[in-house]
């Protein structure tokens, strides 16, 4: 099951298949984070971004999760500004009440 709320149907077909990456990771976390990020900002990201989006995917959940989390040092390749637009949108100041 998909979470996401951006319609592929307008998106070319590497935004689409980036979009489907960042919603089907294997750690439901990364999915709502890499997903989210995706449903908010994909359409707009230029080349450049595209691209270091796609090396972000590439990495597994768990180092992605702990760079996002600033739980562990961040491979230089992929300490992005990016990474750092990820980690600011899923920034919270207080809980998340579900």
């Amino acid at each position: 099951m998909s979470g996401t709320i951006l319609s592929s149907a307008d998106l070319d077909p590497r935004r689409r298949k980036i979009l489907f990456r960042a919603w089907h990771r294997g750690l439901r976390e990364m999915d709502l984070i890499m997903g989210g990020f995706a449903d908010a900002y994909l359409a707009k990201l230029d080349e450049e971004d595209l691209n270091r989006f796609e090396v972000l995917i590439e990495q597994a959940d768990r180092d992605l999760l702990h760079w996002i989390l600033d739980e562990a040092d961040i491979l230089p390749e992929c300490d992005t500004p990016l990474l750092r637009a990820i980690r600011d949108h899923h920034r919270h100041s207080s809980p998340i009440n579900i």
